[in-house]
């Protein structure tokens, strides 16, 4: 598939048709892909939100509600439960990804703590000051309108809420870079394709993070969009990135 840098690449037709044609090998690919590495980073952005919660509700950590956006199979969704969090909704606006995460969720005997529904993130049907925090996890490059997403985001945040942002990163190391591309834009596509047998996938994905906004342009579009002390930082050479915002300034 070509892809036109001067288009949208993540349009919402093809970002749904494309999740619910891979939804059944998701798992198993973004784990072979990614090395397993993509575990650590989403323990790590858990652990963070976990802190946040705890320092910012202390007592009312037992009550907190979190909003897992663009859970995809729910591996996030489950993590943010386990991790102690009594209220996780998870949402994608894939339905076949969302029925893989139904089972998984299910076979964990998670469903008192987990609830996923099918949305779009750019049109949240939630109430104003609904979630203490929001999390996405390798979603927000699929939204269409990444400004409608993060306003949105903050409506349906508390007055106090955090969001946090997991997403994959171009390394800025040269001789880095260089693997980074060979792996990203010919390796990848051609695995992925064989295993899910879908050519579309594996290569919007890495032209997707290639197009990204860099680190200082996606903080000001957070900036923008009401979130304050934005703050990024690179994990695992700059594979990938945690992006943090609130809307109240902490010290």
């Amino acid at each position: 598939m070509t892809i036109d840098k001067k288009k949208n690449m993540a349009d919402k037709n093809f970002v749904r048709s494309m999740f619910n044609n891979i939804a059944p090998t998701y798992d198993k690919l973004n784990h072979i892909l990614s090395i397993n590495i993509d575990k650590i980073w989403r323990r790590k952005a858990v652990r963070l939100i976990v802190k946040g919660l705890k320092t910012e509700a202390k007592s009312q950590f037992s009550t907190s509600q979190v909003l897992d956006v663009a859970c995809g199979t729910a591996d996030s969704t489950i993590a943010l439960a386990k991790a102690g969090i009594p209220s996780v909704t998870g949402i994608d606006i894939s339905e076949g990804m969302l029925k893989v995460g139904e089972e998984k969720v299910k076979d964990l005997n998670l469903s008192s703590a987990i609830n996923l529904k099918a949305e779009d993130c750019e049109n949240l049907s939630f109430d104003d000051n609904t979630f203490d925090a929001a999390f996405i996890a390798f979603g927000i490059r699929n939204f269409e309108d990444k400004k409608k997403g993060l306003r949105e985001l903050k409506r349906v945040l508390k007055h106090n809420g955090h969001l946090l942002i997991l997403e994959l990163s171009v390394p800025q190391n040269k001789i880095l870079l260089s693997l980074y591309k060979l792996y990203f834009l010919n390796i990848l596509p051609f695995i992925g394709k064989k295993i899910s047998g879908d050519s579309r996938a594996y290569t919007y994905l890495p032209q997707s993070v290639m197009n990204f906004p860099k680190p200082k342009e996606f903080l000001q579009m957070m900036e923008e969009c009401g979130f304050k002390n934005v703050r990024q930082k690179a994990l695992t050479f700059g594979l990938c990135r945690i992006y943090e915002g609130f809307l109240l300034i902490r010290n």
